[in-house]
């Protein structure tokens, strides 16, 4: 397995060399303000006549009213299913007309509103995007609908202990934050829910100057500017009326819950607050998870806990930066009985690498693969469209992928060594434990 993963590093490295153009020259694509307020990023593709659309509105999880979880989920699932103009049957008889793709969807920072088209179905395809993002009704059957199909995904989601682990980790991580919120708040609020708290929320978040449109693919700066006019002149500017994101608790010891389930194996998460994306110490903390947890067959976590002890079935880190700090988490699966060695197996390799350098190996093979495997989050249209979008939210510059090369690269063993004792706190780690506890004997 650690020769394979080290000929696919090899592999990624050497595909990158086949981008040229995205690390050296020209910037990503051009920033344009519209008058209505919307920030278009155009990137020009003439290869192939499609045209890819993405708009994103600051509309997710963050800029819901506290007390009422699920509403911005909910409220950008029923953009699709109907307007003052179209019923939802027609939107989808539309779209499938003429081959193309129209989605909705909702994070926790943002809502999103995708499409894609043919260039010769553009001006159609644009009048259909426009059509749900100003003018859905909202119906109530509709609604009814939706918060019925989401409680019934709540409900099942619910018996997935690597889900039920997670969700109680980023509960107390993030508190009363907006990232806390679980499916069981979500369950808690939408039978509440009226169609005044959507009509309200998205009245005061649902804006063309709350938005970027990203687009990518056949079309000239003149051709988009006429027909985005002509198609989101009815999407008109208001004021701004974004509430501010109660700020995670701080830690201030150890933490440990225990949640028993008849099961035969334990699921884990367990770490702290982390960073937002805009840190400049993103890149360094990057290539630290990396080597820890992230980098699969070659990280740490896999190498000790899973290849030479055969404790886990799934080991790996995740480094979460959003607009936010997000957090460090560490994922496991493995036998009850092993839970409690895997933790401390586990934070011995956290006390490590806050304790020596890496080795130069482990560096350049990290660097070698973030920085190869790069170029492959811009092969598709649609991924250009997302990290146009990125790009714009996190400051990031339309020479970015330039940026990031030289970031990444530039990353040296003394900066892994600091971001690991100024981001990981294992005095103070959060550990979530779903398990037959009874097996387990979990002693933390």
């Amino acid at each position: 397995m650690k020769m394979r993963r080290h000929i696919l590093v090899m592999i990624i490295a050497a595909v990158s060399l086949c981008f040229p153009a995205r690390v050296n020259a020209e910037p990503l694509g051009k920033r344009i303000l519209l008058d209505n307020g919307m920030v278009l990023l155009l990137a020009e593709k003439h290869g192939l006549p499609i045209v890819t659309v993405s708009v994103t509105i600051k509309a997710g999880k963050t800029a819901e009213p506290e007390n009422n979880p699920g509403l911005a989920s909910l409220t950008a699932s029923l953009l699709m299913q109907g307007t003052s103009i179209r019923s939802a049957n027609q939107i989808s008889e539309e779209i499938d007309f003429i081959g193309g793709s129209l989605s909705t969807s909702c994070g926790d920072d943002f809502a999103t509103a995708s499409m894609r088209v043919l260039k010769k179905d553009l001006r159609t395809g644009l009048d259909l995007l426009s059509d749900i993002l100003a003018n859905p009704v909202f119906d109530q059957t509709e609604i009814d609908r939706q918060v019925k199909i989401t409680l019934a995904d709540i409900k099942r989601r619910n018996g997935e202990p690597g889900i039920v682990a997670k969700e109680a980790f980023d509960k107390t991580v993030f508190g009363r934050n907006p990232y806390g919120m679980t499916s069981e708040d979500v369950a808690n609020y939408l039978p509440r829910l009226t169609r005044e708290q959507i009509l309200s929320f998205y009245s005061t978040r649902y804006m063309p100057n709350n938005s970027i449109i990203s687009v990518v693919g056949d079309v000239t700066e003149k051709e988009i500017m006429v027909l985005l006019n002509s198609s989101f002149k009815v999407w008109r500017k208001t004021d701004q009326s974004i509430p501010i994101a109660v700020p995670p608790p701080a830690a201030i010891r150890k933490a440990v819950l225990k949640i028993n389930r008849d099961i035969t194996q334990a699921n884990i998460a367990m770490g702290n607050l982390g960073m937002s994306r805009e840190n400049p110490d993103y890149y360094a903390a990057m290539v630290m998870n990396y080597i820890l947890g992230s980098g699969g067959f070659s990280s740490r976590l896999v190498d000790n806990i899973r290849d030479n002890k055969g404790l886990a079935y799934d080991v790996h880190s995740v480094l979460s930066a959003q607009k936010e700090p997000g957090a460090f988490t560490i994922i496991i699966q493995t036998k009850n009985e092993s839970a409690n060695e895997v933790i401390e197996d586990t934070l011995k390799e956290i006390h490590r690498i806050q304790s020596e350098l890496v080795s130069e190996k482990e560096l350049a093979d990290a660097k070698a693969y973030l920085t190869g495997s790069f170029p492959l989050r811009m092969d598709t249209y649609a991924k250009i469209a997302v990290m146009l979008t990125a790009i714009e939210i996190y400051n990031l510059g339309l020479d970015y992928p330039q940026k990031y090369q030289l970031l990444t690269g530039a990353v040296t063993r003394e900066d892994v060594l600091r971001v690991a004792q100024t981001y990981l706190h294992p005095g103070k780690i959060i550990i979530v434990v779903v398990a037959n506890l009874k097996k387990a004997k979990l002693k933390f």
